[in-house]
């Protein structure tokens, strides 16, 4: 009778191994998931990296010198100086 029982305990437990490793909270199809989770995860990561240096550029060249004011405030504003005619030739 022991014999049998030790064989029997192993396959029960292997039962349960397999089992939490299809269905479990680390099962294969749930890790899969989270991986892509994960992945969308780092390329908005990236996206707003990429958004971030560029605002740090601007902020940097705002800072050192007025030139990128001046020139924000006549293309976006259309700011113009005294005695001076404004032509923006566009495509």
């Amino acid at each position: 009778m022991r014999n049998r029982v030790v064989p029997a305990i192993l396959i029960a437990l292997l039962m349960v191994v397999h089992a939490q490793l299809w269905f479990g909270r680390g099962s294969v199809g749930n890790v899969a998931k989270m991986q892509s989770k994960l992945d969308a995860q780092k390329a908005a990561n990236a996206q707003a990296q990429h958004v971030n240096e560029q605002l740090a550029s601007e902020v940097s060249d705002l800072k050192e010198g007025l030139e990128t004011v001046e020139e924000k405030a006549r293309f976006e504003l259309g700011m113009v100086r005294p005695n001076e005619i404004l032509v923006n030739v566009s495509k």
